[in-house]
């Protein structure tokens, strides 16, 4: 098992938000509290140190987190260069990612992760039909390969990851855990959804 002192833990928040209108979609209010605020608490206690990956309101970003990376190189170029970037910035053998604009992530995520990579080098979550890749678990000393592929041109996720030696971790029993959140209505949406499913908790005996 990876000890949490070898893990830290990054929330990719570093989008245009472009589905959004422009705005800044880890600081979009959801259930009275900034997106990321719900993607941060996946990790807090679970990892040695949270990062935000973020390029704007970096201010109002670092009471989230232990430190606020921005891309390594800037022009928006996509999740992979934020993952690039934290796995420079990270301190520890092992980075989690995760993104945003996911607030019903499993409260576990970290654990099932650790639980899952074995050998391998990377751990992509696998709801029983799509991966999310990225969801992940991800060895830092790639960091290096990763800037050769980035130099390259490479900007998918999955074709870099297929470099590796990676693995698939089963989390077919909260497939909508990953719901990912792009419009107003999707957000409105997944808020009432939640909302049901903790009154419902708290009414069990």
């Amino acid at each position: 098992m990876i000890p949490r002192e070898a893990l830290t833990g990054m929330i990719l928040a570093g989008g245009q938000g472009r589905r959004m209108g422009g705005r800044d979609k880890g600081l979009e209010p959801f259930a009275g509290r900034p997106l990321v605020a719900h993607v941060r608490e996946r990790l807090v206690g679970r990892v040695a140190e949270v990062l935000i990956n973020a390029n704007r309101n970096v201010e109002r970003y670092r009471p989230l987190a232990d430190r606020v990376v921005s891309d390594a190189e800037g022009g928006y170029q996509g999740p992979l260069m934020g993952i690039y970037s934290g796995l420079r910035a990270a301190t520890t053998p092992w980075l989690v990612v995760a993104p945003c604009d996911t607030p019903a992530l499993p409260e576990d995520l970290v654990t099932r992760l650790v639980a899952g990579i074995g050998d391998h080098d990377i751990a992509v979550a696998f709801d029983g039909e799509r991966l999310h890749p990225v969801v992940a678990l991800i060895r830092t000393t790639l960091a290096d390969d990763l800037a050769a592929a980035l130099a390259e041109g490479e900007r998918k996720i999955d074709r870099w990851y297929a470099r590796h030696a990676w693995c698939r971790v089963d989390v077919s029993d909260c497939p909508d855990a990953f719901a990912n959140l792009n419009t107003d209505d999707e957000k409105a949406r997944l808020e009432q959804a939640l909302g049901v499913a903790a009154r419902a908790a708290r009414a069990r005996p």
